[in-house]
């Protein structure tokens, strides 16, 4: 066999298996976990804010808390994922991710302890505000695991023909978790108190790591996967003849941040997500306080039509994920492909921009505009990330998926920070519709720069190999 060249099995009649769609599914149900977490607080947050009394700043400082800590933690998570290794990574983070989400039930008591000792120094602060932004922040510290070690360990078990679909199953996890969140949080919270939403919902992180134990290891040394399945997820991969000690120096060798911000690759990556991830965020944590402000729904009002929007999200990521091979199909490279798809997927938010003109048709509208905008969201999320596995190798994959996440949570961070402000302003001068109109706007056109930005910087597919 010439070891320069890719390993077909079909070459040896062997049929290939599927128990890389098992990791997959695994990946999917992180994904929701991960999402079903981090929704909790936005669903409660209009009757938090009115039996705590925040304003819309206040909740944006919370909410921005956990997007400042999470951008700087995505930006070393990459980089424990790639030292530690994926299976080890993900209990680690799942653990501090779950604990995280548990210790909101016990915010304000938390708070007025840090109140006390913030006091004794001659500080001030609001006891409810401080306790939600500690637990916002310890959530933040191992939600930002889930990325790096879910996109490592796609390029691990896909080939990269495979590898935007795959990412575009387990993203929609993303929107599972958020169409479950406003059917189960507000039932919890009517039952038993906003407490124990969180709490019961915190605590499904530690039955999914029993099943990740059980099931994941490297595809070198998975014993439930066949040798033909291994040889086709490799069949892309071109494998050179080397020494055994060079490829242990190989391997041993470490890729600081600084070589890998020497690529263009890595700044239209960041760019992309620094861009693009505010406005995730901005509807994840907006869309209930906005249905709240512009329609007066509460509680279980707002479950359909969440439910409604975010299934639409479902279809833009696995739709997404699949798109860039309708280009590959016809000759594209990888890259090449998924950069026409991304395009076209930049131009559907745009209709977002008709979400306050329209609204008051009925409050569907806007749901479904603006359900167009986050199902684009997610078909870009899906190939935005795979643009990494495309054209870095698998030992940085996670560590540049970090550096692109620390840029998309200060994106979001500045964006959550500018909705508060301007609904607080607007909200003044009793004219909310126009506040929310400028913050659809800046939405809609995030993408269409950020594509822009990134073919500038990488204009057709190059692939890094001197790492």
């Amino acid at each position: 066999m010439n070891l320069s060249e890719p390993v077909n099995p079909q070459s040896v009649g062997q049929a290939v298996g599927k128990y890389r769609w098992t990791i997959c599914a695994l990946l999917f149900f992180a994904t929701t976990i991960n999402y079903l977490d981090r929704q909790v607080l936005s669903l409660l947050a209009p009757d938090l804010s009115k039996e705590f009394g925040w304003t819309n700043t206040d909740y944006a400082n919370i909410a921005a808390a956990f997007q400042f800590v999470y951008a700087v933690s995505m930006l070393l998570a990459g980089r424990v994922v790639d030292r530690i290794g994926t299976k080890t990574a993900y209990v680690v983070a799942i653990v501090i991710w779950s604990l995280g989400a548990i210790l909101h039930a016990f915010a304000v008591p938390m708070g007025e302890g840090i109140a006390v000792v913030a006091g004794a120094f001659g500080l001030v602060v609001v006891p409810s505000i401080i306790g939600f932004m500690v637990s916002r922040a310890v959530l933040a510290i191992g939600e930002a695991g889930n990325f790096p070690a879910a996109i490592k360990a796609t390029a691990e078990y896909f080939p990269k023909k495979e590898r935007s679909f795959a990412t575009g199953i387990f993203n929609s996890g993303a929107n599972v978790g958020a169409i479950l969140a406003p059917i189960s949080v507000p039932l919890i919270a009517s039952v038993w108190g906003w407490q124990w939403a969180f709490i019961i919902i915190g605590a499904v992180g530690f039955f999914w790591m029993a099943l990740w134990l059980w099931l994941y290891d490297k595809p070198e040394q998975q014993k439930r996967m066949s040798a033909a399945e291994l040889a086709y997820i490799r069949s892309d991969q071109v494998v050179k003849a080397e020494t055994t000690e060079e490829a242990s120096a190989a391997a041993a060798r470490k890729t600081s941040w600084f070589q890998l911000l020497k690529y263009p690759q890595t700044w239209a990556f960041a760019f992309g997500k620094f861009m693009t991830d505010g406005v995730w965020w901005f509807f994840l944590f907006w869309l209930p306080t906005y249905l709240s402000a512009q329609y007066g729904m509460k509680g279980d009002a707002i479950i359909v039509p969440l439910a409604v929007l975010y299934s639409m999200t479902m279809i833009g990521s696995i739709g997404g994920g699949w798109f860039p091979s309708y280009f590959m199909a016809r000759g594209y490279a990888p890259y090449d492909g998924r950069m026409r798809a991304m395009f076209v997927i930049a131009l559907f938010p745009l209709l977002v921009l008709l979400a306050q003109p329209l609204g008051s048709i009925s409050f569907w509208v806007p749901v479904i505009l603006i359900g167009i905008g986050a199902s684009a969201h997610q078909a870009w999320s899906a190939n935005i990330f795979t643009t990494v596995s495309d054209m870095f190798p698998q030992k940085a994959v996670a560590s540049v998926v970090g550096i692109g996440g620390m840029a998309g949570g200060i994106g979001g961070v500045l964006l959550t920070k500018l909705g508060g402000w301007v609904f607080d302003h607007y909200k003044a001068v009793n004219d909310i519709y126009t506040g929310y109109m400028i913050m659809f706007a800046i939405c809609a056109v995030a993408y269409l720069a950020a594509w822009t930005v990134m073919k500038i910087l990488v204009p057709r597919h190059k692939e890094i190999t001197d790492l």
